[in-house]
C-alpha cells in the first residue's frame, strides 16, 4: 500500500488536545480580564462618585458638574477624549470667584453616547443643549483646551449672544494637519492605531493591566472604560471634518480672549521624539498667534514649563486668563454683551 500523509490516529488525538486547551485557555483568560475589568471599573466608580447631575439632552444624558456662584458662568471644555475630570487643578480655584462648569461629551466618562457624529458643531450643539436643560445662567466664558477649541469658536459662532468671552488652552488650529511636520502626522497616525487596539482590548483589561489606567483617580474612575476610549477614537477620526467647521467661524469680534500656548522650549508631549520638538513647535507657535488675533481684544501668553496639558502643568495661568476675561466680561454693559 502506498504510504499515507495522515498523522497516525494517536498523533491526531494529540492534535485536538491540544487546540482544545489553547481554545479553552483563551477563554479562560478573556473571561478573567472581563471580570478584572468591570469589577475595577466598578469599584473606581464607587470610591469616587459622579459629581454633579446628569442632564437629558434629547434622548440621552449627559453629565455635567457646576460649582461656585458668580456671572458670567465658565463653562470648560476638555481636549480630545478628556472628560470634566481634567480640569481638578482648574475649578476649585475658580469656583472662588465665579459659577464654573466642566462636562463630560457625549460617550466620555459618565455621559451616555449621542446617535450622531462628534464633530465640534454637533459638540457645540450638543453643549448648547446641555447649559439650557441644566439651567445654566448666561452669558458665559467658554474655555477651550486643544481640540476643545474647536468646540467653543463654534460654540461662539452658533450663539454668539450667549458668549462674554473665551479662553483657549493650547487650542488646536483649523491647519495644523496640514502646517504641522509629516513626521508628526506619521507619529499622530501610529498613536491613533495603538488606541484603536486599545479599544479592542479595553473590554479584557489588558490596557488597564498595561498602566494606560494610572493617574488621578476622579479621571480613572470616569475615563478608564471601553465606551470613552470609543468615543475619544471617534472623536479623533472627525477631528478633519471639525478643523473645516471651524475654519468658517471667522473672527470673534471684540469678545475679551486669551489665547495660552504652552512652553516653546520643551516638548509639547513627553513621548515626541527629540528632532520633532523645534519643527513642531516652530509651527504650533505660528498657529497660536494667530488664534490671539481672532479678537480684536484678544492676547497671548506663553505657559512656561507646560506641556500641552496646561491645566495640569501650570493650572495657575488658566484661572489667571480665566480671572482675566471674567473681569473685562463683567465690565461690559448687558446690551453689548447680548448684541450679536
Amino acid at each position: 500500500m502506498p504510504e499515507t500523509a495522515n498523522p497516525p490516529a494517536p498523533a491526531r488525538h494529540w492534535v485536538r488536545i491540544i487546540i482544545r486547551s489553547f481554545l479553552l485557555l483563551v477563554i479562560l483568560l478573556a473571561t478573567a480580564g472581563f471580570l478584572y475589568e468591570n469589577i475595577s471599573e466598578a469599584r473606581d466608580r464607587r470610591f469616587h462618585p459622579m459629581p454633579g447631575q446628569l442632564v437629558d439632552v434629547g434622548g440621552y444624558l449627559m453629565h455635567i458638574d457646576c460649582t461656585g456662584r458668580g456671572s458670567p458662568s465658565v463653562i470648560l471644555d476638555s481636549g480630545l477624549g478628556g472628560g470634566y475630570a481634567d480640569w481638578y487643578k482648574v475649578q476649585p480655584k475658580i469656583a472662588q470667584f465665579a459659577r464654573v462648569c466642566s462636562y463630560d461629551r457625549a460617550g466620555i466618562g459618565y455621559s451616555e453616547s449621542s446617535p450622531h457624529s462628534p464633530t465640534s458643531k454637533v459638540i457645540a450643539e450638543e453643549l448648547h443643549t446641555l447649559l439650557h436643560n441644566a439651567g445654566v445662567s448666561f452669558p458665559i466664558v467658554i474655555v477651550g483646551h486643544s481640540m476643545g477649541g474647536f468646540d467653543v469658536r463654534l460654540y461662539a459662532s452658533l450663539y454668539r449672544d450667549e458668549v462674554a468671552g473665551m479662553v483657549l488652552v493650547d487650542a488646536s488650529h483649523p491647519e495644523q494637519e496640514r502646517r504641522l511636520p509629516q513626521a508628526f502626522k506619521d507619529l499622530d497616525a501610529r498613536y491613533l492605531r495603538q488606541f484603536e487596539f486599545m479599544e479592542f482590548t479595553m473590554p479584557f483589561g489588558v490596557p488597564r493591566l498595561l498602566g494606560f489606567c494610572k493617574g488621578y483617580d476622579a479621571i480613572r474612575g470616569a475615563e478608564c472604560n471601553f465606551h470613552s476610549l470609543r468615543a475619544g477614537i471617534a472623536e479623533w477620526k472627525a477631528f478633519s471634518q471639525s478643523a473645516a467647521q471651524t475654519a468658517l467661524t471667522g473672527s470673534l469680534g471684540d469678545i475679551p480672549l486669551v489665547v495660552l500656548s504652552h512652553d516653546p522650549d520643551g516638548p509639547p508631549d513627553p513621548g515626541l521624539p527629540a528632532e520633532l520638538v523645534k519643527p513642531t513647535n516652530d509651527a504650533f507657535e505660528q498657529m497660536q498667534e494667530e488664534l490671539s488675533h481672532l479678537s480684536t481684544r484678544g492676547t497671548r501668553t506663553i505657559a512656561k514649563n507646560s506641556s500641552h496639558y496646561i491645566q495640569s502643568d501650570r493650572p495657575d495661568l488658566v484661572v489667571e486668563a480665566v480671572r482675566n476675561v471674567v473681569e473685562q466680561a463683567r465690565q461690559i454693559p448687558p446690551v453689548e454683551q447680548a448684541k450679536p
